[in-house]
């Protein structure tokens, strides 16, 4: 159960929450919504807290992840795919081949990539694409939070670092299209 000390501390940093949420959403409605989910999420989460750390630090971060997580549910659930353009069996047949070359090379440079990482960073960022939470990817491997969200996060950036001619690629088809 929270305590009350940081249940006022929390309640007073709703306006600072506000604007953080306008940020993010562009719509007053929202931002109120969001800075009321960030505020039961801090108070659900209360005893993850360290008392003393910087809490309106915890509060903004617990907000981003919110909107994040929102943000991505929204996206898949908006996505549909379009099947009004027909297409004839030859084009098929010559984009699942060339598909599944393609495929083939990405998905061995991904696991070399993968394979480059130390068994510390490469661990918790698989339990994360799994689907596993922060917290209990820090309760499976018995370190704390904050350390699962630095090695997750490391492990992405050598994996956009070693990945990047993809990236070039992903924008340069967008470009042409």
């Amino acid at each position: 159960m929270i305590n009350n000390s940081l249940n006022y501390q929390i309640n007073d940093h709703k306006s600072a929450l506000k604007n953080f949420a306008m940020n993010f959403t562009q719509n007053i409605d929202d931002a109120d919504d969001l800075v009321q989910e960030t505020m039961l999420k801090a108070i659900r989460y209360s005893k993850l807290y360290q008392e003393g750390t910087n809490l309106k630090g915890w509060l903004y971060t617990i907000m981003r992840n919110t909107f994040i997580n929102d943000y991505r549910r929204t996206v898949k659930q908006r996505s549909i795919i379009d099947t009004t353009e027909e297409v004839n069996s030859a084009q098929l047949m010559k984009s699942a081949t060339l598909n599944e070359a393609n495929n083939k090379f990405i998905s061995d440079d991904v696991n070399k990539a993968l394979a480059q990482l130390s068994y510390e960073y490469y661990t918790p960022f698989i339990k994360y694409f799994e689907g596993y939470k922060y917290h209990e990817i820090a309760d499976m491997l018995n370190i704390p939070i904050g350390t699962v969200k630095t090695r997750i996060h490391v492990a992405r950036q050598s994996l956009k670092s070693n990945l990047k001619m993809y990236n070039q690629e992903f924008k340069k088809s967008n470009k042409i299209n």
